[in-house]
């Protein structure tokens, strides 16, 4: 047993282990029950029935044998690659859009520190600004799978999907300039400890008080480098088919899928993480006697609770807002988040010098 013990307590095992249950116990099983939830509740939107087809006997489960069903479909369909096609890029352009998604959970912690144990996989000190640099690489997977098709829908879809990603990650990153300037560090887990003081003993300082307009162009931002509605121009059903992945089927096709899904659970966390207060559960300092595992359980379902808020907010959005043209997104990114982003900026730089 105490060789069992000192085992576990190698950091590199404990990096595997925080990696596993991150990624296997929560984004993924989560990213996978998005493609269940977005059938589910469009079909609520616009007022029919939904998945309910899939069984095992009479057994139909609400829909949930879907999951499996789409997965057994994927596994087992025919996966071609077009005449003419790039096949090395063709074959690696997925594993990008896929890597840059999952890469978003290695900063972000899902509960508070117990001792020198962190609930995160890293904690780097360029924190978000690393994590940036990474999840920016996701343009290569749309800019790869759209030249290596050979098709002319696939290579417009790439074009619009690099035009619009590179231009939302000026917004992206300008937005978050008033975060960094009022917790005073990109580190994640400095931002989410700031955010766990109060106003007046009473009013959590969470991001989104502390920089409201912040907060609208970085949602905004991430929903539109997702590239779904109403920013999913870059796959145009009407225009252009499918866009970059017009070509994919399979477990290829499926990739993309999976990292879009995932990549909405991403956009969660990091609305939470960075706006919300992350693990921290206001007013629970008053608690004084509460027991460790207690509040780390706590911690952790405000995160969980928090994530899937804003998980079904972005369905919510998809099923609501018309989608913007091609046009239309890029003028608001440079015409209006700009500007916005540029004014918070400042404005947050002249309050905290007048406060200083």
């Amino acid at each position: 047993m105490q060789l069992v013990l000192e085992f576990l307590a190698l950091p590199f095992v404990q990096d595997v282990l925080k990696i596993l249950f991150i990624l296997l116990l929560f984004a993924m099983p989560l990213g996978t029950f998005m493609t269940l939830m977005e059938r589910k509740w469009s079909a609520a939107v616009q007022d029919r029935i939904g998945p309910n087809r899939a069984n095992i006997g009479s057994y139909r489960g609400r829909g949930l044998l879907h999951i499996a069903a789409d997965a057994l479909k994927s596994i087992f369909k025919e996966d071609l690659i077009p005449k003419g096609a790039d096949k090395f890029l063709y074959t690696i352009a997925p594993f990008f859009s896929f890597m840059s998604a999952v890469a978003v959970f290695a900063i972000i912690p899902i509960a508070g520190p117990i001792g020198d144990f962190k609930f995160q996989v890293t904690d780097v000190q360029p924190g978000l600004l690393f994590i940036f640099a990474i999840t920016s690489l996701g343009v290569y997977g749309a800019v790869l799978a759209g030249a290596s098709s050979n098709s002319k829908f696939a290579l417009f879809g790439g074009t619009r999907a690099s035009a619009q990603m590179i231009s939302y990650e000026v917004f992206l990153g300008l937005s978050l300039m008033g975060l960094f300037m009022v917790y005073g560090s990109t580190q994640v887990s400095a931002i989410v400890e700031g955010q766990g003081e109060h106003w007046f003993g009473l009013i959590p300082k969470w991001g989104v008080f502390t920089q409201p307009l912040g907060f609208v162009v970085f949602f905004t931002a991430l929903i539109a480098e997702t590239k779904r509605a109403p920013f999913d121009a870059p796959e145009g059903e009407s225009e252009i088919v499918a866009g970059y992945f017009v070509e994919y089927s399979g477990m290829r096709w499926s990739s993309f899928m999976l990292a879009e899904y995932i990549a909405i659970v991403g956009v969660a966390a990091l609305i939470t993480t960075l706006f919300f207060g992350g693990y921290q559960v206001p007013w629970l300092y008053h608690w004084k006697s509460a027991p460790q595992w207690l509040v780390t359980l706590l911690q952790f379902g405000k995160f969980a609770s928090f994530t899937f808020i804003f998980c079904w907010f972005q369905i919510q959005i998809r099923w609501t807002v018309p989608k913007f043209r091609f046009d239309q997104t890029m003028a608001l990114g440079w015409k209006k988040l700009l500007p916005v982003a540029l004014l918070n900026t400042v404005v947050t730089a002249i309050i905290i010098v007048a406060l200083a």
